[in-house]
């Protein structure tokens, strides 16, 4: 972690406000120093939650709204709040910040997605340090992350950092939830993320903000694909930024495995929201997961959901777990049409054959 020159720093709600959900401004000072400190020799992004309670406590709201409208309007009054509170803290050090809002709409689609990713890489090369957050006020449901932690881990594969840093309300991973169980003992590094490790995680605990443990060792397990490093370390300590990239053991590490995916295979499995559900036999799912090979027509049992050609469809085996997310090769109506049958009876079964596979092995990522 010392050596990191690129790193993403994700900053949750309850770092930046206080336990009545509002705005701390002695603890921002704080972690404006820190960032500033890591900004000196270090190209530094930061995406920031943040704004909703912002609005939150501008409005005179005690609790967060429940509606999307409501969360629209305390997102538009609050963002213009969080900006200015940057622009202060990093403008005394004659730092330059600028605001990138973004939706799930702009990483889905692939032209949008390395639009993204070029803009941010020029906002660097100028010495600026973006300031990320999603775009709440014109997000719905389809258009959402659902919260910063995935919006962080995606950024960090994009701008492929070297470090990918969390700082949340907690000081890590736990063996259980510590704000119940005196005995839960935290878990200093993670070599790999498993279905075990995933249980021991909870919701959020914060009425102010989205994302909980979960959400983070997802993030964490999606940046370590792609060689990135992941802490989850408190944000509610100052120094915390500075200990972790000074090398110091706190929060929790996620290692980076052997192997890394590819950028286009991570924009398949982390970026795209599937629009379909194929089922596939126990055969499929051998050639898929096991060989690396391509989903074939006569391995699909049954096809859900309407989607066209070239849309992101999960793939699921014979219990319902979804193992892997790729680009049909067909519309949802011409595979149900082909599912189960040989390549070879595609043309005479739809009048035309585009390719063999019902997913191409290029355009499939197993999850």
């Amino acid at each position: 972690m010392r050596a990191a020159r690129r790193v993403v720093v994700k900053i949750g709600t309850n770092a930046l406000t206080n336990a009545t959900g509002r705005f701390n401004r002695a603890h921002f000072e704080a972690l404006s120093e820190d960032l500033l400190w890591a900004a000196r020799d270090r190209e530094l992004v930061v995406v920031s939650s943040g704004a909703v309670a912002l609005g939150m406590e501008r409005l005179g709201l005690p609790t967060r709204p429940k509606d999307i409208p409501g969360k629209q309007a305390c997102a538009a009054v609050g963002q213009s709040r969080l900006m200015q509170a940057y622009e202060e803290a990093f403008g005394r050090a004659d730092r330059r910040v600028a605001q990138v809002l973004l939706t799930h709409g702009d990483v889905q689609d692939r032209r949008r997605y390395l639009n993204v990713k070029h803009a941010l890489e020029r906002l660097l090369e100028a010495h600026v340090v973006p300031i990320i957050n999603e775009n709440d006020t014109v997000s719905v449901d389809e258009l959402k992350f659902g919260d910063n932690d995935t919006l962080a881990g995606l950024v960090a594969g994009g701008v492929e950092a070297d470090a990918l840093i969390v700082l949340s309300d907690v000081e890590g991973l736990y063996t259980a939830d510590p704000r119940k169980s005196p005995d839960a003992q935290l878990l200093t590094q993670v070599d790999s993320v498993t279905p075990e490790l995933l249980a021991l995680a909870g919701g959020s605990g914060s009425q102010v903000g989205t994302g909980g443990m979960a959400t983070k060792i997802r993030a964490a397990a999606r940046v370590t694909e792609l060689g990135v490093r992941c802490v989850i370390t408190s944000g509610a300590v100052p120094g915390r930024l500075r200990a972790v990239l000074s090398g110091e053991s706190v929060g929790t590490l996620f290692e980076t495995p052997g192997s890394r995916r590819s950028a286009r295979m991570a924009w398949i499995a982390h970026a795209l929201k599937s629009k379909g559900r194929v089922f596939v036999d126990a055969g499929a799912r051998m050639a898929v997961v096991t060989a690396k090979r391509s989903l074939l027509p006569s391995g699909i049992r049954s096809v859900e959901g309407e989607f066209g050609r070239g849309d992101p469809v999960d793939l699921l085996d014979e219990r319902g777990e979804v193992f892997a997310r790729g680009l049909s090769a067909y519309d949802a109506g011409d595979l149900r049409r082909i599912a189960g049958l040989k390549s070879t009876d595609i043309e005479s079964v739809l009048g035309y054959r585009y390719i063999d596979e019902a997913v191409h092995r290029d355009d499939l990522a197993v999850l």
